[in-house]
């Protein structure tokens, strides 16, 4: 491959992409068009600023001399003298027939000779660079080689690959910018079942002619047969540098944009589709604004699914059908523009709102109430959506109406329009209404949920009937365990009705250490409901149960201060009942973890349950450090108070702080008196000197 550019070899040896090379092509230009070469743009192909003028004396004389040799030489039909077909004859290794027959005629002819090939070389040089400085779009092959081409072609027909392969190689070196070769050999390697680099070299004919667009889009098609999408993405694009306007390519492109991910480029290309898109064909617009609706929607993007949906009622009002206004209304209902999703109700499905005087019963005052006209076609769902935006518009004179043709449905087959129609009502406040939508959902088996349960629990809950709510939650949490919010609501109801054990058993752990330790929203949900338990428990006065909770919940932020300490929380029962209780233990029992590891995981642990859960702030966690330290001496746990502290001054968070570092010194020297440890109360107040 002699001759050939750097970035071209590695292309056809597989070792980089096609868009490496392009880009490693653009980079070697660039080198080029720094040292003094001369860019000329025409198709992407680049020349440098030589003219036949400036080639060698020498070089000239030889080339004008065999110029007029070849110019009385006798030409073939396709344009090449005998004696440029000989020399390629001889470069192949090869004489034809028709060439021994006048070699006989003609005896003084003389074998091209190595000067020969040179001068051809230089020919072709020339006419080269030439082509290069047209501006028209044009073949770059030279009006010389043309007829070794077209004997490629002829070789390639016949079957005779190999010859057909070194001829169009011989061409390249001679004429890289030219992309009938490439073409050529793209044919010979598919002819051959050698897909790869029949791609390869259909890619870079294509480079050199980009602008036929059906080559591109050829091109993408095998790459996707391939599963080259990436390629493919770029193939269609190239194709739409020169056919921007062609629907196909666009949505092809957008399609494959959708495959890999890229949502928002995907839908700029539809977006692209729908102007492009003529009054005339409203079907194919009105088809690609859903499916580009619903693509939004499912991004969580309701304004781009507004958007799309607006300007397709918009265009085409004639062509909006049932699934449009249902759509539209669903999405205006989701973004709480309720106003517009009554008027797009109102509009296209033949709704009417009319507005009536009524006289009071004493007959002094007249009152409005709106009437609503709703036609026997329209379906269950926009009616159901059409009460949702009455109630939340406080338009309550039709409802009671459109809820009783509710009720009349089956809730096993329309549940979850009872549940749309029940929280419209929760939201406003309105219980009592949504109260038997919900009873009704709770009774069938479908919709017997953990999720129709909270509702129908809150509601009894706002209505008083705390007995029955508490029933209610009682059903979430054992539907649904893990649901805090539940679980707590529970609690309190419970500890309201006099029922302080099941208030507590309402608010037992919910994850075990493992899941706490990997999982940081366990760990979030977790302290939430300790941080409940521990407030109950005090209430209860149950100190050695509020001392538990609030060792484990220092023991999350804690965890690698403790190990610094030789600190560990265990579980004892030599009071008689289980509790925890925090022992120094010899470092050799502790785990491994050098400075930088616990360094490291000290910093995972604050990240973990300050940031990434959010529950407590760090003045929270400290006030909550020294409630436990007081409760320990209440207890007269004192040693227990001692190793919290150490622990905690091993915290960096509190230890950087003065305030905090010297407040945790004179609990520690306090605690250290009371448990008569008078060396390390010592050492305390030395430090204290000193310091």
């Amino acid at each position: 491959m002699a001759g050939f550019s750097p970035e071209l070899i590695d292309y056809l040896e597989g070792k980089i992409t096609f868009e490496e090379f392009e880009n490693r092509r653009e980079e070697r230009r660039a080198r080029e068009r720094e040292a003094g070469l001369l860019v000329t743009e025409d198709e992407g192909d680049y020349t440098t600023a030589v003219e036949d003028d400036d080639i060698p004396s020498t070089s000239m004389a030889i080339t004008r001399k065999r110029r007029k040799r070849y110019a009385s030489t006798e030409e073939t039909s396709d344009g090449v003298s005998k004696s440029v077909q000989r020399v390629f004859a001889s470069m192949m290794g090869e004489e034809e027939e028709d060439e021994e027959e006048e070699r006989e005629r003609e005896p003084a002819a003389a074998k091209p000779s190595a000067g020969d090939v040179f001068a051809l070389e230089m020919e072709l040089d020339r006419e080269n660079k030439k082509m290069m400085k047209e501006k028209r779009p044009r073949s770059k092959l030279p009006r010389a080689l043309r007829g070794l081409m077209g004997e490629a072609n002829i070789r390639f027909a016949r079957g005779d690959r190999e010859d057909a392969i070194l001829m169009c190689m011989e061409i390249i070196r001679q004429a890289p910018l030219a992309y009938e070769p490439f073409s050529t050999l793209a044919m010979i390697y598919e002819d051959q079942g050698d897909m790869e680099k029949s791609l390869q070299f259909g890619l870079i004919a294509a480079h050199l002619n980009p602008s036929d667009t059906e080559e591109w889009v050829r091109l993408a098609e095998m790459s996707l047969e391939q599963d080259n999408i990436k390629q493919a993405i770029f193939c269609y694009s190239k194709a739409l540098k020169y056919d921007p306007t062609n629907v196909r390519y666009l949505w092809e492109r957008a399609s494959l944009y959708e495959q890999m991910g890229d949502h928002k480029v995907a839908m700029d290309g539809y977006r692209r589709i729908l102007n492009l898109l003529p009054p005339s064909d409203g079907e194919h617009f009105m088809q690609l604004a859903r499916d580009m609706s619903k693509s939004y929607y499912e991004a969580d993007d309701l304004a781009s699914a507004i958007g799309v949906m607006e300007e397709a009622l918009l265009k085409h009002k004639s062509l909006v059908s049932v699934e449009d206004i249902n759509m539209a209304a669903e999405l205006y209902i989701s973004n709480r523009q309720y106003d517009r999703a009554l008027e797009v109700i109102t509009d296209f499905s033949g709704v009417t709102l009319e507005k009536e005087k009524i006289n009071s019963e004493d007959d002094t005052t007249e009152k409005e109430r709106v009437i609503c006209s709703i036609p026997d076609g329209v379906l269950i769902d926009i009616r159901v959506k059409l009460m949702v935006c009455l109630i939340h518009l406080h338009i309550l004179d039709p409802v009671e109406e459109l809820t009783t043709s509710l009720v009349e449905q089956n809730p096993e087959e329309m549940g979850d329009l009872y549940l749309d129609v029940a929280e419209a009502f929760i939201e406003i406040g309105d219980y009592s209404s949504a109260l038997p939508l919900l009873s009704a959902l709770v009774c069938s088996e479908r919709y017997n949920l953990a999720v129709v349960w909270l509702r129908h629990a809150e509601c009894l809950k706002a209505l008083g009937h705390m007995e029955l709510a508490t029933e209610s939650y009682s059903r979430v949490v054992e539907m649904a365990p893990l649901h805090l919010d539940a679980r707590i609501a529970l609690s309190t109801l419970q500890q309201q009705l006099g029922q302080p054990e099941k208030a507590l058993e309402a608010l037992e752990p919910m994850h075990d250490p493992e899941t706490l330790a990997e999982d940081a929203n366990a760990a979030q949900q977790e302290l939430k409901l300790l941080l409940h338990r521990s407030t109950l428990l005090y209430s209860q006065a149950k100190m050695l149960d509020y001392m538990d909770t609030l060792l484990t919940m220092l023991a999350m932020l804690l965890k690698v201060a403790m190990t610094r300490a030789q600190v560990c929380l265990i579980s004892s029962s030599k009071s008689g009942e289980r509790h925890l209780h925090l022992i120094k233990v010899s470092r050799d029992k502790m785990p491994d973890a050098d400075e930088t590891e616990s360094g490291f995981m000290d910093a995972k642990a604050i990240s973990a349950v300050l940031s990434y859960t959010s529950v407590l702030t760090r003045e929270d966690w400290w006030g909550l450090l020294l409630k436990a330290i007081y409760t320990l001496c209440d207890l007269s746990r004192h040693g227990e108070a001692e190793l919290l502290v150490d622990s905690s001054l091993e915290y960096y968070s509190f230890y950087d702080e003065r305030p905090k570092r010297k407040e945790l010194e004179y609990l520690g020297l306090s605690a250290a008196m009371l448990d008569k440890n008078f060396r390390k109360a010592y050492n305390y107040i030395r430090y204290a000197k000193y310091n």
